[in-house]
């Protein structure tokens, strides 16, 4: 919904709450994914989660809340609670502010009283969060502090260890250490929120007084969109690319009249330079992973030449794609998905042309498309929208450009074989297929809430979740990584089971999973070899497999059968049980992959 896109209309999404929730929720064909958040209030809350549930439902998450009495969070998290155990949690918000600090340093203390006070108030806060980890093995979500109103000293309030700009400044570093060691734990930046949005409007003591609100009224749907970009990047709901347009998008006027020699970019102008500095921004992007691609209405060849200036920060070697032609731009974003085994919706399309943004807009639902306007405002507008929000960041994203070029290799090469076979082992493939290890369980859970397509059940797992399973005996996992001669392509599939039935002879398939950039290398059927190995260990002599269809995996729908499973059942709404007895079998379902050995 365009009103709930940044930049919105905080006030205007304030009045007609009610109205859009009401939009947001009327087509009956929306796949929600139905998420429990409890909100442990340090304030009042009440209209931070009427806008956080716009915004979740706006990603497709369909939250229902428990939301603690007004200054409760502490009692509720630490102590027996009966309504909050029922509840469930899939994730907990603690939203406090600088009120909420117990205690802060007076004037005729010394520094080992303030350091006492600042570490009791961080303890009363890492007590509370292994509490509730202990408790929920959930995400929880954490507001740092914002600054107080006012400054006792003056500028000597940011360096003075009595001044309370310096206490929060120390207590909110020691949340961040919290976090770096915690996988569970993340941080909204409130104090970020508060200085961006002007923290003498955000801190206004009327709304505090008056309502019992830190944080202003008007200000509270930017702290809730911010909130539901970390629930909505924890669930796998992040865009993955950019689609870029050139011409006074990554650089000023149009390479095809003006020449590469003309076009603004660079240190000689004030335009140059605005230019340079987005194509740096993005260029940072690619590093953590982000794919980059060229959607430009031009000749292949003048379009590239832009990049072959020396003061251009990207080259034609950062971009994953490069669609330079006359054909509608929506058909070559959809082409581009398909090259890179992406769905169309992945996509922040970025085009400073308004109406080749509607026609994205209108043709291809779900990809996110920035109203962008002036050239020094584009990484603003694209930067708190939050499309890219990061809350894991593993080895995989450092390497996931190189790792899609490597693909288009493979893709060249397959093109030289008449058979598919040859062309399968002259990728020289290697597999490493083991039970969960402490080294992938982040990337095992990040890949479990990013893979909708190649994805069975579409279960998503937290990282607490995914600990759980790992060490559960009455599971068997399986993690798979695939090598060949152009790369590592890291870890690209999960398997989760649950053994049950009459002596544990049973082996239910929870979870099968696998990144959709190792399509067609024949990683699935070594994974069930494995897993078939595996299970035999156990004495598990049969296997159930389920398949619940949704809008993006019907690419799955006949995955059993190909496995050599037998359909059991089928209800009204396309789910399926499957079922395979497991004999005495030695032939393996793939004979390209070489698998554990290293």
């Amino acid at each position: 919904m365009r009103e709930l896109e940044y930049p919105f209309d905080a006030e205007e999404l304030l009045k007609k709450k009610k109205a859009y929730k009401r939009m947001l929720t009327e087509d009956p064909s929306t796949v929600w994914l139905e998420k429990k958040v409890a909100i442990l209030g340090g304030e009042t809350t009440q209209n931070i989660k009427l806008m956080l549930e716009l915004f979740l439902l706006n990603y497709g998450i369909r939250p229902s809340f428990y939301e603690s009495e007004y200054n409760r969070f502490y009692e509720d998290g630490m102590f027996q609670n009966p309504a909050l155990e029922a509840f469930s949690p899939d994730i907990i918000y603690i939203c406090t502010c600088v009120r909420n600090i117990p205690d802060f340093p007076d004037m005729t203390d010394d520094r080992e009283a303030a350091d006492r006070k600042r570490e009791a108030c961080f303890k009363r806060f890492s007590d509370l969060w292994e509490r509730l980890h202990e408790q929920y093995h959930c995400p929880i979500i954490q507001n740092n502090f914002e600054y107080p109103f006012y400054r006792l000293m003056g500028n000597r309030d940011a360096f003075d260890y009595r001044g309370r700009v310096n206490f929060v400044t120390m207590l909110n570093c020691l949340f961040y250490e919290y976090a770096q060691a915690h996988d569970y734990f993340f941080i909204c930046d409130i104090n970020y929120l508060s200085a961006s949005y002007g923290l003498e409007k955000w801190s206004d003591p009327y709304y505090w007084h008056m309502y019992k609100y830190a944080v202003a009224v008007p200000a509270i749907p930017y702290l809730s969109f911010n909130v539901a970009n970390i629930i909505k990047s924890i669930y796998g709901k992040n865009k993955k690319a950019f689609n870029l347009d050139l011409d006074n998008t990554l650089w000023g006027g149009v390479i095809g009249d003006d020449g590469a020699d003309q076009i603004e970019i660079g240190q000689e102008t004030a335009l140059g330079q605005t230019y340079g500095e987005f194509q740096e921004y993005l260029r940072q992007h690619r590093q953590a992973g982000i794919l980059l691609t060229v959607n430009s209405k031009n000749e292949d060849a003048t379009a590239r030449s832009g990049f072959e200036r020396p003061d251009s920060v990207l080259k034609q070697e950062d971009f994953t794609s490069f669609k330079a032609n006359w054909e509608p731009k929506s058909r070559n974003l959809k082409e581009t998905a398909e090259e890179l085994s992406l769905l169309p919706e992945s996509f922040v399309f970025v085009d400073d042309n308004p109406a080749e943004r509607e026609i994205i807009r209108r043709e291809i639902k779900g990809a996110a498309v920035p109203e962008i306007a002036e050239a020094e405002h584009f990484i603003q507008i694209i930067d708190k929208s939050g499309f890219f929000e990061m809350t894991a960041f593993s080895e995989d994203d450092l390497t996931r450009s190189r790792m899609y070029q490597e693909n288009a290799r493979r893709q060249q090469l397959e093109m030289s074989f008449e058979n598919y076979e040859d062309y399968l082992l002259s990728l020289e493939m290697r597999g490493e297929i083991r039970p969960f290890a402490p080294v992938y369980l982040s990337r095992i859970a990040q890949l479990t809430n990013k893979s909708n397509q190649f994805n069975l059940t579409t279960r998503r797992y937290s990282l607490s979740e995914i600990e759980e399973a790992a060490g559960d005996p009455e599971r068997i996992t399986l993690y798979g990584k695939l090598e060949d001669k152009f790369g590592d392509n890291g870890v690209v599939s999960v398997v989760i089971g649950r053994i049950g039935g009459e002596n544990g002879e049973e082996l239910h398939i929870e979870l099968w999973l696998m990144s959709c950039r190792v399509l067609k290398r024949d990683m699935e059927y070594a994974m069930m070899d494995e897993l078939i190995r595996q299970a035999k260990t156990r004495q598990v002599k049969k296997l159930f497999g389920y398949y619940y269809p949704t809008a993006k995996n019907a690419m799955v729908k006949d995955f059993y059968a190909l496995q050599r499973f037998t359909k059991l059942s089928e209800d009204a709404e396309g789910n399926t049980v499957w079922t395979y007895e497991i004999g005495e079998e030695t032939s393996d379902r793939q004979q390209v992959i070489l698998v554990n050995q290293s």
